[in-house]
């Protein structure tokens, strides 16, 4: 049997209606506005503390995205309460994580309690037996000013391919940073930090410097061991970490890496849990205190978070809310000019990792991961993002 089919009148008669249907269709998906979040992101959160729920619940979901490479834990705490908590594959609370260079911070805050024990000493020169001989100008350079980054010792942080000397490039077109860590300088790291010649004058210039950590774990196994051998030194600095900075901040998973010659690697290799990061950020919003008891002298935190007389976004160890922040080559904002209050600090690591501190927030906020350079600005504007959504922020 034939089909039969409408006269063309009827048919032509049917398109605007269609059409009419379709537009409506399309402005119906339009109102619905962005999805809702994932069922992982809704279920990490236990509370939104004052941020729009379902908002928050993308943002997370914006930081495990691939855009950012991999994220493999994020913790956002609110006074003192873990309010949202999501892992990466394979990743469980208790698994230890690479801070990278957020273990400066980690640096800063036990030399911080050496100099509370009279060990060493802030605005004296750095005792370093290489730099006291007479006419070396490197013996003006205090311990301060290392701590702040401005030490004048030559260093580049960034430099050629990881891996040059075996693709056909030379030792000399490494960065000083991975020639100290993985190349001639990795048995005995203070040593090379320690050897390189001035550049400027003490003082006078910032240079995020890897080595700088270093040498202040160097300074730590001198006072705190005097006899030279490697298993000594490693044993007295990771005593003295334990008990004067992990124990009484309760990171009991906190682990930190030391070379051939027994120095911390105070720049790269401090592993720690999620929770664990999270506790370093809330003992630093408190201001060196863990509940109302004054673990580290008030005034060592406050040190920490004062800008350095040569980059306003640096303190000592620890990255600052403030204009233009300019570590390494590239020149890029740290932090989060106009997204967060002026009092917001962060450890900062390479790859993106984060422990960020908002005191006017009572927030502190721990992403750690896997990101390229690429990866990493996304990571870093979604985490702008995310605090913005709480209540104090601007």
């Amino acid at each position: 049997m034939p089909v039969r089919r409408p006269p063309l009148i009827l048919a032509l008669s049917l398109v605007p209606v269609l059409a009419l249907a379709g537009l409506a269709g399309c402005g119906q998906d339009a109102q619905q506005g962005p999805p809702p979040p994932s069922a992982e992101s809704q279920a990490a959160i236990k509370d939104d503390g004052g941020a729009p729920r379902a908002a928050f619940g993308r943002a997370i979901d914006g930081l495990f995205a691939e855009d950012v490479g991999r994220t493999e834990a994020l913790v956002v705490m609110k006074r003192g309460a873990v309010i949202a908590e999501r892992y990466g594959e394979g990743v469980r609370a208790e698994t230890r994580l690479h801070g990278w260079g957020m273990g400066q911070c980690v640096t800063a805050l036990m030399v911080g309690q050496l100099v509370s024990d009279g060990r060493l000493r802030l605005a004296e020169s750095a005792p370093i037996p290489a730099w006291q001989r007479p006419g070396d100008p490197r013996g003006e350079i205090t311990l301060k000013q290392l701590l702040q980054m401005r030490s004048g010792l030559r260093h580049s942080e960034t430099g050629g391919s990881a891996n040059g000397a075996s693709t056909g490039g030379s030792l000399a077109q490494q960065s000083d940073r991975m020639r100290m860590l993985y190349l001639d300088g990795r048995d005995d790291m203070a040593a090379y930090a320690e050897a390189q010649p001035l550049e400027a004058p003490a003082g006078a210039r910032f240079v995020n410097s890897a080595a700088t950590p270093v040498i202040l774990s160097d300074l730590a196994a001198r006072v705190l061991s005097p006899d030279a051998h490697p298993d000594r030194r490693r044993k007295a600095v990771g005593d003295y970490l334990r008990n004067r900075v992990f124990a009484p901040l309760g990171m009991d998973s906190a682990m930190a890496g030391f070379d051939r010659s027994g120095t911390m690697i105070g720049s790269a290799m401090i592993h720690a849990s999620a929770r664990d990061w999270a506790k370093l950020g809330e003992f630093l919003r408190h201001t060196g205190s863990i509940q109302g008891a004054q673990i580290l002298p008030r005034r060592w935190v406050q040190f920490m978070l004062e800008s350095s007389p040569r980059n306003p976004g640096y303190g000592a160890g620890v990255w600052l809310n403030r204009t233009k922040a300019k570590p390494g080559a590239g020149g890029e904002d740290v932090l989060f000019p106009g997204m967060a209050p002026g009092n917001v600090f962060a450890c900062v690591g390479e790859q993106g990792q984060y422990v960020i501190g908002s005191p006017d927030q009572l927030l502190t906020v721990v992403r750690l991961g896997e990101s390229d350079p690429v990866q990493e600005r996304v990571v870093h504007d979604r985490l702008g993002k995310l605090l913005a959504m709480f209540p104090g922020g601007i």
